[in-house]
Parts: structure tokens; sequence; C-alpha cells
């Protein structure tokens, strides 16, 4: 199970108070995300596999 605690900014989040972006936490098997606006609000999650292979395309082709 995720510990709810654990949720982590981008680096590049935007200026001011940095509250532009998503937040993620992970466990062995999940991947949640949220809207860094609305913490309290729902979660995506997805499988830690999955979230990784997204994430890595989009490192290989930042600008699609």
């Amino acid at each position: 199970m995720t510990n709810r605690d654990h949720w982590r900014k981008s680096s590049y989040s935007g200026g001011g108070d940095g509250n532009a972006c998503v937040e993620i936490a992970q466990s062995p098997f999940n991947t949640l995300v949220r809207d860094s606006k609305t913490p309290t609000g729902a979660a995506l999650t997805f499988p830690t596999r999955a979230f990784t292979v997204f994430i890595e395309g989009l490192k290989e082709h930042p600008h699609r």
C-alpha cells in the first residue's frame, strides 16, 4: 500500500509557489498521480511499469 504522505513534485513545476504541476507517489506495484492544486482530490493509479514506459516516451519525444 502506498503511503500517501510521500508525494513528490517535479522540479519543473513552475515559479511562485510551484503549484502548477502534478505530483506522484509510488508503491512497488503502482504509481499514483494527482493535481498539485487539489491535493485532497482524486488520484489516478497506474501500474508502475506502464507509468515508467510513459515517462520514458516523454523524455524521448519532449515536443510531441
